[in-house]
Parts: structure tokens; sequence; C-alpha cells
């Protein structure tokens, strides 16, 4: 008999934006990853980020698959108010 223990920690957190921060998310994560990173790293050097770019990475995908449509519903919902009113 074999026996194989397996230990995993996960965290999670749910972080909570209002429309004008998540339009500037929204504008942020639309340079695209690699552009955003080249500038960043020129800018202001890898020494915090580098070990962190696989998150960066991550965490652009979730925003622009998520973000745009979110606003893009807000959007619609504001338009069709302001023409019913």
């Amino acid at each position: 008999m074999r026996l194989k223990n397996n230990v995993r920690v996960v965290f999670e957190t749910t972080l909570v934006v209002n429309e004008v921060e998540a339009r500037a998310l929204d504008a942020m994560v639309g340079y695209g990853t690699k552009e955003f990173l080249r500038v960043f790293y020129e800018k202001l050097g890898k020494a915090y980020m580098e070990k962190h770019e696989k998150g960066l990475i991550s965490l652009f995908g979730k925003i622009r698959s998520e973000m745009g449509s979110a606003l893009c519903t807000v959007d619609k919902a504001r338009k069709a108010l302001t023409e019913e009113a």
C-alpha cells in the first residue's frame, strides 16, 4: 500500500469596485498585457512586478472577459431608462 498526502491552501478574495473604477480597469487592460508590461517595466522596472507576471496576465484576462460585457449592460440600461423619460 502506498499513502500520499496532498495539502492545498487556496486563497480567494472579492474586490468590489464602482462603475468609474470598473471603467478604469477596463481601459487599463485594453492596452493588452504585453504592451502594459512593456511600458510598466520600461518606466518602473521589473523589481516588483516580474515575479507576479503570471498573476497579472490572469487578472487582465478575467477583467477583459467579464468587465466589458458588464459595462455594456450598464450602458444599455442607462440608455433604455433615458429614452423612456
